[in-house]
């Protein structure tokens, strides 16, 4: 008896690259292309380091024997992990976390996938995470339990919409793929090649994130930084403030070897839709806006790309007389907010409609 195949989607295969273009990270694909050479240099290290073993008849370094058999290796630690989530996760269906499964079913459709990826919920102990991979053609999506608790004050829909929608980015953007994985799999023994990879990569997905639910980046980075119940008292802005006013060396280093991205970076990143996230230097750019907007007013645009969207323009007569001239002047033009593009779905007696955001 084989596992029950992920149900398919109404959706043209490959109609998510389009989407992929905008989204994805300037740089990402150039550090893949770093990752994946060094990935090959070491695994020709390794066979070198086999045959002059054999050769002088000793045990050769366990580093080089795990590269060689990395295709085993891979293979076989993604189909571990798939099994440990069927058999202790709670899997999501229309009738259990409803919800959640509709938020999953709208971003595999919105993203452009051709099925929906299979998603469990686990037990997280207090830890807010969650995670995407595949085994063979399958992927599917984990999500700690903390994140959909609906306790009190603490339940935030819209920061589970985020979380969800970056970890499919993470499945429409390639990130999981066997022979992506495979391909990079040596480069994360080396010094910040593996770990710039993933950061590239968790900057794609949180643009996922934001253009299939906008309204839930602040709330899901604030859960980030606070926990379910303090969350919802962080200042985002200030934090955002606070990645351009945060310099030093160890910064820099505790960035460049983690596998995400400063937590104060990625929601200046969030923030500031002009700019990818930065990789390996602090952002420098002051406020998107020069003066802070209300935290009661102030929205983040929901578009694709990184554009700002602008604010309402006042009128002349509305401005000091020192002021107008200038703005008339030198004030950019409009830029249309671009929505993310929505794909229907058949509505069912037991599944969600689908909304865009």
């Amino acid at each position: 008896m084989r596992a029950e195949p992920m149900q398919v989607l109404p959706v043209a295969p490959g109609s998510q690259v389009p989407m992929r273009r905008y989204v994805r990270h300037p740089r990402e694909i150039l550090v893949l292309v770093v990752a994946v050479l060094a990935s090959l240099l070491l695994l020709v290290a390794a066979v070198a380091e086999l045959s002059a073993a054999a050769e002088e008849q000793r045990a050769p370094d366990a580093y080089a024997v795990v590269l060689v058999l990395g295709p085993l290796v891979v293979w076989f630690g993604r189909g571990q992990l798939w099994a440990q989530q069927r058999l202790t996760g709670i899997k999501l269906t229309h009738g259990q976390f409803p919800e959640a499964y509709g938020m999953l079913v709208d971003a595999a459709a919105r993203s452009g996938l051709a099925y929906i990826p299979d998603a469990y919920v686990v037990l997280g102990n207090g830890v807010i995470n969650a995670a995407a991979s595949g085994h063979g053609f399958r992927r599917f999506v984990v999500v700690n339990s903390d994140l959909l608790e609906v306790g009190g004050a603490a339940r935030e829909p819209e920061a589970l919409r985020f979380v969800i929608a970056h970890e499919v980015g993470h499945i429409a953007a390639g990130h999981v793929s066997y022979w992506r994985i495979l391909g990079t799999f040596a480069s994360q023994w080396v010094p910040f090649v593996g770990t710039t990879l993933s950061r590239a990569q968790e900057y794609t997905a949180d643009n996922y994130g934001h253009a299939l639910a906008p309204e839930g980046a602040r709330s899901a980075m604030a859960t980030l930084a606070g926990g379910k119940y303090l969350g919802r008292s962080v200042d985002v802005d200030a934090m955002a403030d606070r990645a351009v006013t945060e310099p030093g060396f160890f910064v820099w280093l505790v960035n460049a070897l983690a596998s995400h991205p400063a937590l104060l970076w990625r929601i200046h990143a969030l923030r500031d839709r002009r700019r990818p996230g930065r990789l390996l230097w602090r952002p420098r750019e002051p406020w998107l806006w020069e003066t802070p907007a209300a935290p009661d007013a102030y929205a983040l645009p929901a578009m694709v790309g990184f554009q700002p969207t602008p604010l309402p323009q006042p009128t002349a007569s509305a401005l000091p007389q020192s002021t107008a001239p200038s703005l008339a002047e030198g004030a950019p033009a409009p830029v249309a907010r671009t929505a993310a593009p929505v794909v229907p779905l058949p509505t069912t007696s037991g599944e969600p409609s689908l909304r865009h955001e």
